[in-house]
């Protein structure tokens, strides 16, 4: 499948893989990376119950473990093995999306704050991308989750997909240009 705005000859996967691998080019964007996939992985059992996480960390910040070992299990009681895979996914890919997102936003700003501002929509939206099945139990639809086909799971599958669509989009970081066309 040919790349509809960048140079002929560059295709989807390979762009795809070059953002999937830019985090292991470095020993400090694979710790941030791996840093970042933790966060999000806590968030997103953390925000399936929300008022447990609340009760929880209220009483004693430091039962952070305690509440998501235990959001885990729930996680995998409601959803199985496949649930506990896509939250896994989603938090990989989330943590790789953010460190391409952080490389984007260093290189635009070298560039210039025109470049900024047209780099920032799409490191948003990528973001959203990557909070969709969490931002549900944060807004207090704690049961909307398991009122969705699959248990949520479609939606986390569907969140999957547009993060590699964003990621295999954007490619690697050092490579990818603002304006559209890429750099030696």
């Amino acid at each position: 499948m040919s790349r509809t705005g960048g140079v002929a000859g560059r295709d989807w996967s390979r762009d795809l893989r070059d953002a999937l691998v830019y985090p292991l080019t470095s020993n400090l964007r694979l710790l941030s990376a791996a840093v970042a996939t933790v966060v999000t992985y806590a968030v997103l059992v953390l925000s399936s119950f929300p008022q447990f996480s609340i009760q929880v960390l209220t009483n004693d910040p430091a039962d952070v473990v305690y509440a998501v070992t235990a959001l885990t299990r729930e996680v995998y009681l409601s959803t199985g093995w496949f649930g506990i895979g896509l939250v896994a996914a989603y938090a990989v890919l989330t943590g790789v999306a953010t460190i391409n997102a952080l490389a984007l936003v260093r290189r635009a700003r070298r560039r210039g704050a025109s470049t900024f501002v047209g780099v920032l929509p799409g490191v948003l939206a990528a973001g959203c991308a990557s909070c969709g099945a969490g931002v549900l139990g944060a807004l207090g639809f704690v049961g909307a989750m398991a009122a969705l086909p699959f248990d949520g799971n479609l939606l986390r599958v569907g969140g999957i997909a547009l993060l590699l669509f964003f990621l295999g989009r954007a490619g690697d970081p050092r490579t990818c240009s603002i304006a559209g066309a890429r750099d030696g």
